[in-house]
């Protein structure tokens, strides 16, 4: 089976490749438009910021490519995010996969911290990725930005309002926490996403 990791200008690639040897996958980390086309399953990591980001996959032709790919295509973090249609963040039009936008977590009270950072649980989970899941498992948030609950959310999370945790639609799967970081419950996610 061949993975590829989508690379581009965000970091957080190596710990997703890291993640994957744990599991005895060794992935393509490429830009190259055939290799991605190829691979059985394709993996779109992503810390960084969206308008920057999406500025360089379009120069490089990969907001297309990634929009037309077939086999299953796992988005993490600032990927789910791109995925979306348009981002707060620097306010910039995204991928269009999931037709939501993703918005900036606005503080209610004097206890809310932005960004959520830090372990928090996940529920309602309603994915191929969460096979074999006890509702509230916990996993890893680095954010300050959101995507709402909506038609597509696979998995919620609540800090200051609910949001989607995880997205599913199609062969398009996503996760805004980090399964690289997330302990055994991230790595059954991962492996979970490598047996669709």
């Amino acid at each position: 089976m061949k993975i590829a990791v989508v690379k581009y200008n965000a970091g957080n690639i190596r710990s997703v490749d890291y993640a994957l040897k744990r599991l005895g996958v060794e992935a393509v980390i490429t830009a190259d438009k055939e290799e991605l086309q190829s691979a059985d399953k394709v993996i779109f990591p992503g810390v960084g910021e969206a308008e920057t980001t999406m500025n360089h996959l379009k120069a490089n032709g990969l907001d297309e490519l990634i929009r037309n790919l077939r086999q299953p295509v796992f988005g993490i973090c600032l990927g789910m995010q791109l995925m979306c249609r348009y981002s707060e963040e620097g306010g910039v039009d995204c991928l269009n996969i999931f037709d939501v936008d993703v918005k900036r977590f606005i503080p209610k009270k004097h206890e809310d911290k932005v960004p959520h950072m830090g372990w928090n649980t996940i529920g309602k989970v309603n994915s191929k990725l969460f096979e074999g899941f006890t509702e509230e498992e916990f996993v890893y948030f680095v954010h300050s930005f959101y995507v709402p609950v909506c038609n597509f959310t696979a998995a919620e999370t609540d800090y200051i309002d609910p949001f989607s945790a995880a997205l599913h639609k199609d062969n398009f799967y996503a996760t805004q926490f980090h399964p690289e970081k997330s302990g055994k419950t991230g790595e059954k996610i991962l492996r979970n996403f490598l047996d669709l």
